[in-house]
């Protein structure tokens, strides 16, 4: 089962497995927003967690295959704590001398390979200086010994916790952590998500084109969105300008813009808008 965490209405996935499995067997792509640790003052390639809108978290959740979770507001101090730094320190311990040793195995087989070059440039420096040349043996056996700071060591950062302490989320009910129960705007919003969805498409968050949804053939890896989908309410009345503004947004980065309602029997009905001046 696929652990979903709620915190303040947002959905985020920390599990790598988890989030490789989303999109893989379930074409839900998500969106990256942690820090990676060894760059975190850059933004161009992010880590975990994943975030999920929410109309993705639901689909998980009601095919099944996910279950929302939140934090316990109070978690008691577990009576084993003490036992478990111990067990952490003499973890990092038996790592660090791990480390060690193949540090230096790796230095020896490099030191193996290079050999016969430092031999030869040590035999030009004495020669030039009229000495006799030392063993090979001899020469590599006084190499400085490896050093190795305790800095250096690679570190296992965990995106997880391991305690299960967690309570779960109905989705269905509206709530403080889970808000969107029952909201119009998200009932349109998923149906249009999950239609498309059942065709086939791929579809992350249209907020950077102006819409609701990017729609693609493929995987966004590969391929570019073909449509922009804005959702809007069966009745709702559009101005000219808006009609406009957004058929001239589609074209100018030549995708295509999709009207999304929905009627009483949750068909949804599309309408395309392309700006045939500028073909």
């Amino acid at each position: 089962m696929i652990r979903i965490h709620i915190l303040e209405g947002k959905a985020f996935v920390w599990n790598s497995a988890d989030a490789r499995r989303i999109r893989e067997e379930h074409r839900i792509i998500g969106t990256l927003v942690g820090a990676l640790a060894r760059k975190p003052r850059q933004n161009v390639r992010l880590g975990l967690p994943l975030q999920l809108l929410p109309e993705e978290a639901r689909l998980l959740a009601e095919k099944g295959v996910a279950t929302f979770l939140k934090n316990l507001t109070s978690q008691p101090l577990a009576d084993d704590a003490g036992q478990a730094v111990d067990a952490y320190q003499k973890e990092q311990e038996e790592s660090y001398r791990e480390q060690l040793r193949l540090a230096g195995e790796q230095r020896k087989a490099l030191m193996g390979t290079l050999a016969e070059r430092i031999a030869q440039g040590q035999a030009k420096k004495h020669q030039r200086k009229g000495e006799e040349a030392e063993p090979l043996s001899k020469s590599v056996d006084q190499e400085p010994s490896l050093v190795f700071p305790r800095e250096a060591m690679m570190v296992q950062l965990p995106t997880e916790r391991t305690q299960r302490l967690k309570e779960e989320v109905d989705w269905r009910l509206p709530s403080e952590d889970w808000p969107y129960g029952g909201q119009a705007e998200h009932e349109m919003r998923y149906r249009v998500f999950q239609d498309l969805w059942e065709q086939g498409y791929y579809i992350t968050s249209g907020s950077k084109f102006g819409g609701d949804f990017l729609v693609y053939p493929g995987d966004p890896m590969r391929f570019h969105a073909h449509y922009i989908a804005l959702c809007v309410p069966r009745d709702a009345p559009l101005s000219l300008c808006d009609i406009i503004s957004v058929g001239r947004l589609g074209t100018n980065v030549k995708k295509t813009v999709l009207l999304c309602s929905v009627d009483e029997e949750g068909t949804v009905a599309y309408t395309s808008l392309q700006w045939s001046g500028m073909q």
